[in-house]
């Protein structure tokens, strides 16, 4: 049976080296390339056609999230699992929507590690235990007050400092559209403007400030 082909990336060396290592302790897993930007890690997607890509999310150049989408735009066999330290429902909500199948937490042990490789491999889904209890109550709730992926995205990018003509073109919606979103997101939060919104957002961790 041959191994499982995994591309790393993340910016980071010590990162990479570091589950370089721990990957080549298990025989059925085996590293076939490196990216250090999620552009790098597009096309090393494109080239090398692994198995499974662990995505960091924080990437130079394309954001993980981005990079998930283009990488399953261009093969939507292709399976990624994101491996990273943020878990705010706004960095789940993106890079599920992208295509990931996997979230994992760079605090997970190394067997859920492995574990979560080989099961995306097969087409199944891995989460960190928080995650998938995060994922399961927004499945189940359609809760009252919930935030759709994309009020989050808008909100994100509210917080960013974007304009609502800057969010349209970002996402492309319309204005009208992006005013709609952030109509329900002041209703859901129970705020009257823009900047309470991002600081309760910020505060429930729905969305993360800056980085």
């Amino acid at each position: 049976m041959s191994a499982i082909r995994v591309l790393i990336a993340d910016d980071h060396p010590v990162v990479r080296d570091g589950i370089r290592a721990m990957l080549g302790t298990q025989d059925d897993l085996e590293v076939v390339g490196e990216a250090v930007s999620g552009a790098d890690a597009v096309r090393l997607a494109r080239e090398l056609r692994p198995d499974v890509t662990l995505m960091d999310l924080q990437m130079p150049e394309l954001d993980g999230a981005a990079a998930i989408g283009r990488i399953r735009a261009a093969d939507p066999g292709a399976q990624v699992i994101v491996l990273t330290t943020y878990d705010t429902d706004g960095d789940i909500s993106r890079a599920i929507d992208a295509g990931a199948i996997g979230y994992l937490l760079k605090d997970s042990h190394r067997e859920q590690l492995f574990a979560a490789i080989r099961a995306a491999a097969r087409g199944e889904s891995a989460l960190s235990p928080s995650i998938a209890t995060r994922v399961l109550s927004w499945a189940r709730a359609d809760a009252p007050g919930a935030l759709s992926g994309r009020e989050i995205e808008v909100l994100g990018a509210v917080a960013r400092g974007l304009s609502n003509k800057a969010i349209a073109a970002q996402l492309c919606i319309s204005e009208a559209t992006v005013k709609t979103h952030l109509l329900h997101v002041f209703a859901k939060l129970g705020v009257d403007d823009r900047t309470a919104a991002v600081t309760v957002a910020a505060t429930r961790g729905i969305i993360r400030l800056g980085g």
